[in-house]
């Protein structure tokens, strides 16, 4: 009777393997790169110009007479 050797005959057999774990490692790492681009770009909000002009009078860069000349010019 001929008897199948089933260890390495699916996919291929050892090649098969190598294959499926280099897809398994692509498919992980394109997931962490997803993820980790998508948690940066929260971080990387951009401020609104009154934003940054409360954030430069707060800091002391500015003066109050700038301040509210700039936040008229602003709001109008």
């Amino acid at each position: 009777m001929l008897h199948w050797n089933y260890d390495m005959m699916g996919w291929g057999g050892g090649i098969g393997m190598i294959i499926f774990w280099i897809i398994v490692i692509v498919v992980i790492v394109l997931l962490v790169k997803r993820f980790t681009s998508q948690s940066s770009e929260r971080i990387e909000r951009k401020e609104s110009p009154m934003e940054i002009l409360k954030r430069r009078y707060a800091s002391g860069e500015i003066e109050k007479e700038e301040y509210v000349e700039k936040k008229k010019d602003l709001e109008s």
